[in-house]
């Protein structure tokens, strides 16, 4: 008799990029080659528990899957967990920057028009809401000393075991960039637990700027979102923030 198939999960897949998981491995297929780059280095230069890569073949990268479970997942993650991560943010961002750029203040400037224009035009959002965010959205387009960010850290990106962070995953966004860019990402979802995140960090930060940078990044993402099949926007996380801001 034949043996029993493999069981292929698909984890994510949208116009971009597909990832499957196969028992203890994740199949990473990305329609841009630099991407993958990216993340190879950049997991070969974070100081922080990150996924061992298996193997890589064009287009395929095949990393294995890490202990413990992904923060958004973790219902009533402790105080603790959340610093254990602020404090693995902050050796990321105090270790040597790598060697490429990341978007420069013009970039996200144009990101966020076009974005605005976009939430305007297909009313997803009245235009007081959308102009009150892009206000406030335009605060975080200042001059920052670059540090090695990871680029793009939501909740799904983290994983904890217990109070212990396990690993970080999807480094293809990995540049030098603002650090409190990190730390909105992460608590985007989560704004009770950015204190403890913030005291796990060991610095103070400036908050105003990072709800700046909640309205940036939810002003510039939801039209990928829609585009990429990822349902109502009025489901969106990114949406209800720009609504309470």
């Amino acid at each position: 008799m034949m043996a029993a198939m493999e069981r292929v999960e698909v984890v994510l897949a949208n116009n971009d990029r597909v990832t499957l998981r196969v028992r203890d491995m994740f199949l990473k297929i990305d329609a841009d080659q630099t991407r993958t780059d990216v993340e190879v280095e950049a997991i070969a230069m974070a100081p922080v528990p990150t996924p061992e890569i298996r193997w890589r073949k064009q287009p395929v990268l095949a990393v294995a899957a890490l202990p413990g479970r992904a923060l958004g997942r973790v219902q009533g993650t402790s105080p603790a967990a959340w610093a254990a991560v602020g404090a693995a943010i902050r050796r990321l961002h105090d270790a040597p920057l790598p060697p490429w750029p990341g978007p420069s203040v013009d970039m996200l400037a144009s990101r966020l028009a076009d974005g605005c224009d976009w939430l305007v035009a297909n009313e997803v959002l009245p235009a007081e809401v959308v102009t009150r965010n892009r206000r406030l959205a335009e605060t975080a387009l200042r001059p920052w000393t670059p540090v090695f960010i990871h680029g793009d850290l939501h909740d799904e990106h983290v994983f904890v075991d217990g109070d212990e962070v396990s690993g970080i995953i999807d480094w293809s966004e990995a540049a030098q960039g603002d650090a409190l860019y990190d730390l909105a990402s992460l608590t985007l979802q989560h704004p009770e637990n950015l204190g403890d995140v913030v005291a796990g960090y060991g610095t103070d930060v400036d908050r105003d700027l990072i709800r700046a940078w909640w309205s940036l990044r939810s002003l510039s993402n939801v039209r990928w979102l829609v585009e990429n099949g990822y349902g109502s926007p009025e489901d969106y996380p990114e949406v209800a923030v720009l609504r309470r801001a």
